[in-house]
C-alpha cells in the first residue's frame, strides 16, 4: 500500500490487443456479458502483509489450485457498475463510491478483508483508461465493470482464508434483456426463496445467485424473463427478483419498494430511484407488499405500474405476472409514465446529459 488507502498500479499493456477492426465488429452487437476487453486488474492480499502487487495487465485465465478455498467454501463477493461514453467524448462512472461501500459491507459479512474504498475506485479508473476504446456508442451501450474478490489460499478447513485475490474485468454491453427495453414477464416462485433473516441476502455474493438459478430456470420454463421471490418466513411478501429490486407505483403516484431487512440486496439503483422519485414530488415508501395485495391492486386498477431496477437493466417495466395460480397484467402490459420518466432520468444522469445535484456522476476521462 502507498498513500494510505491508495494503491500504486503497475501497468503492463497487453502485447497482443484485439485489432481496431475486430473490436469494432464485436461492439456492433456485444449482447450482455459475452465480450471482454483486453485488460484486467489484479491485486493480492495476505494476512500480515495486506494488499500488494496491484497490476493492470492482459486479461488471461487465473491459475488456481484445486484446493483453493473459494472452490470449497464459497468465500467470494462481487460488484457490478458501468462506465459510459459522454457526448463530448469523455467517460463517466455512476456512483462508484457507493459500490465501494457495498463491496466492503459484503466483505464484512463474508469474513473477508476490506479493500479501501479509494483503491476500489482507482482500480476501476485504471482499467477504464486503458480500455476506453471498448465503450460502445448509443444509449444502451456501456462498459460493464465486474470487480470481484475470492479466497485464493490453498487449504481445506472451515475458516476464513488468509489469502485473497481481487480482480476487475470489463465487458462492453448493450441492453440487458434481448429486444431492448420492453415490459418483461415475471414468475412468482411458489417453492424457492432467495434468502432468510440472518443469512447473506444483503451481501453481493455468488451463493445468493447460485441459489436463485433453479427458480430462474423454472421462470424460463413458464416463458418468463425473471423470477420473483417471496419472503422466506411467511411466503407472503415480495422480496426481490433474481437479480433486481422491485418497485410499485399506485394511482396516487406513490412509489413503494420492499424495505431492507437483511434479506434484500441494498441496490444502488434502488436507492437512486427512491431519491429521484422523491425529488420529482412522489411520495416514496419502503414497506412490505404482499403478493396477494399485488394481485388485488392490479385487478382494481389501484396499482398502475411495476418495475424492476438494477445496474444491468437500469429500470425495466414489468408487464405481466405469472404464478401457479394464474397470471395478470400490470397497467395493460405497457410501460407506465412514472417508470419511463425515472428510467430516462437515470440514463441522462449516468451519461452526464442531465444536471447532477447529488454528485453521483464521476468523470474519469
Amino acid at each position: 500500500m502507498s498513500g494510505g488507502d491508495k494503491l500504486d498500479f503497475e501497468i503492463r499493456p497487453n502485447p497482443a490487443p484485439v485489432s481496431a477492426a475486430d473490436r469494432a465488429a464485436l461492439l456492433a452487437n456485444p449482447g450482455f456479458g459475452r465480450v471482454f476487453t483486453d485488460h484486467m486488474v489484479t491485486v493480492r492480499y495476505a494476512d500480515g502483509k495486506g494488499w500488494y502487487d496491484a497490476r493492470v495487465e492482459a486479461r488471461a485465465p487465473i491459475p488456481m489450485d484445486p484446493a483453493a478455498a473459494v472452490l470449497h467454501y464459497a468465500q467470494e463477493i462481487f460488484e457490478g457498475l458501468k462506465a459510459y461514453r459522454t457526448a463530448d467524448g469523455g467517460v463517466t462512472m455512476f456512483r462508484p463510491e457507493a459500490n465501494a461501500a457495498r463491496f466492503a459491507d459484503s466483505a464484512r459479512r463474508m469474513a473477508m478483508p476490506l479493500l479501501p474504498g479509494a483503491a476500489f475506485v482507482d482500480s476501476l479508473g485504471e482499467l477504464v483508461r486503458i480500455d476506453r476504446d471498448w465503450i460502445p456508442e448509443g444509449e444502451d451501450g456501456s462498459l460493464y465493470l465486474r470487480p470481484f474478490m475470492f479466497a485464493s489460499e490453498v487449504f481445506l478447513g472451515v475458516r476464513p482464508a488468509n489469502e485473497y485475490l481481487y480482480v476487475v474485468i470489463a465487458s462492453p454491453v448493450g441492453a440487458y434483456f434481448s429486444g431492448g427495453v420492453r415490459p418483461v414477464t415475471v414468475w412468482v416462485s411458489p417453492d424457492y426463496t432467495r434468502a432468510a433473516p440472518g443469512g447473506t441476502g444483503a451481501a453481493k455474493c455468488g451463493g445468493n445467485y447460485a441459489a436463485s438459478l433453479v427458480a430462474q430456470a423454472e421462470a424460463i420454463e413458464h416463458d418468463c424473463d425473471q423470477v420473483v421471490f417471496l419472503d422466506a418466513v411467511e411466503r407472503r411478501f415480495v422480496d426481490e427478483l433474481g437479480g433486481m429490486n422491485v418497485f410499485f407505483v399506485y394511482d396516487d403516484d406513490t412509489v413503494v419498494t420492499p424495505p431492507l431487512t437483511g434479506t434484500i440486496l441494498p441496490g444502488i439503483t434502488r436507492e437512486s430511484v427512491l431519491t429521484l422519485a422523491a425529488a420529482a414530488g412522489h411520495r416514496v415508501e419502503e414497506r412490505p407488499v404482499s403478493f396477494a395485495d399485488w394481485q388485488a391492486d392490479a385487478a382494481s386498477g389501484r396499482l398502475r405500474e411495476v418495475f424492476a431496477c438494477g445496474t444491468a437493466a437500469v429500470v425495466t417495466p414489468i408487464g405481466q405476472v405469472r404464478s401457479p395460480d394464474g397470471e395478470f397484467l400490470i397497467g395493460g402490459g405497457e410501460p407506465g409514465r412514472v417508470t419511463t420518466a425515472l428510467r430516462q432520468q437515470l440514463v441522462d444522469l449516468q451519461r452526464g446529459v442531465a444536471a447532477d445535484p447529488h454528485g453521483w456522476v464521476r468523470r474519469i476521462l
